[in-house]
């Protein structure tokens, strides 16, 4: 890989970048995220209280790029196949057509994902992990470039389901928006006034530019000693007191695979330490079940995985 072309990843990252900061105030380091795990291939899951922002920056991201985008309201009664699509006869040729659901798009918005039940959840599991979806079992292949970001409220409960360890070992981040400065909600204030400013995001991304930026994430070079620190870190995880399960070796391909789409962004054609520090923790934490004793006293896997970085030497 040359110069020349990390240059033109970094470029198409700052157009994005810059694109959703139109709407999104004050989040450029998760949108950094986002965007790492978009092109690393991966799905994102943001959990937030109501009204920071998860949405609006979901479909921010999605209207950037020239793509096919389809959001999915998850509640109580939703069922699998108006996720997945269902056969229905045809009377007047005598034969079963498939509709297809919403997963069959480029990016898809699972808004409050945690409000249906297991059963429909479950359903964007075998899309998620493999590409592909069975419906009346025939497996279905779904476009190329897919994404899933969900959304979820941590503080609902009524209502609620929350989701198994399964589903989450899909996602590769889990990641926060948080509440903005005070600048920044004026701004936010400020745009809204009139429109919403999500009416006026265009695409500044084909959708050929962000499939070659996802080839190129793949030709970042990682060594065989930060392969091995990327395993130190996720195998500490199932060393720790408290921890009843640990992180799994999807974590371990989801922190090499992002780690090296922030280094492709930073304009580096390898991997350093640095980036796989800087995301370890919103890609290994949510993946951790703590034991009762652990939760009660305040433990919380986010401080184990800083803990973690802290004690695990870094390779030099």
């Amino acid at each position: 890989m040359e110069e020349s072309d990390t240059l033109w990843a970094q470029n198409i990252f700052n157009r994005l970048s810059q694109n959703v900061e139109t709407v999104i105030k004050g989040q450029k380091r998760c949108i950094r995220y986002i965007l790492a795990g978009f092109a690393s291939g991966g799905h994102i899951l943001l959990e937030d209280n109501p009204g920071t922002g998860k949405t609006t920056l979901a479909k921010a991201l999605a209207k950037s790029i020239d793509a096919e985008f389809k959001r999915i309201q998850f509640t109580p009664d939703l069922l699998p196949s108006d996720i997945l699509g269902v056969s229905i006869f045809d009377p007047s040729q005598k034969v079963f057509k498939l509709h297809k659901g919403p997963v069959f798009t480029n990016i898809l918005l699972a808004d409050e994902i945690n409000r249906a039940s297991p059963r429909t959840q479950s359903a964007l599991l075998e899309s998620m992990a493999e590409g592909q979806v069975s419906i009346d079992g025939n497996l279905l292949g779904l476009e190329d470039l897919f994404f899933v970001v969900a959304t979820q409220n941590p503080i609902e409960s009524r209502g609620t389901y929350p989701l198994p360890e399964a589903q989450m070992d899909r996602f590769a981040m889990q990641l926060q928006l948080g509440y903005v400065g005070k600048d920044h909600e004026v701004e936010v204030l400020s745009g809204q006034k009139h429109n919403h400013p999500i009416h006026k995001v265009t695409p500044c991304v084909s959708r050929e530019e962000f499939s070659k930026l996802q080839q190129m994430v793949k030709e970042v070079y990682i060594s065989k000693e930060l392969q091995e620190y990327i395993v130190d870190l996720v195998n500490e995880t199932r060393e720790k007191p408290g921890v009843l399960l640990g992180a799994s070796p999807r974590a371990s391909i989801a922190l090499m695979k992002t780690a090296s789409a922030l280094a492709l962004f930073d304009n580096q054609t390898f991997v350093t330490p640095d980036q796989i520090q800087e995301i370890a923790v919103s890609v290994i934490a949510h993946r951790l079940m703590l034991d009762s004793q652990s939760r009660f006293s305040g433990v919380t896997a986010r401080r184990i995985v800083e803990d973690i970085l802290k004690s695990i030497p870094v390779p030099v």
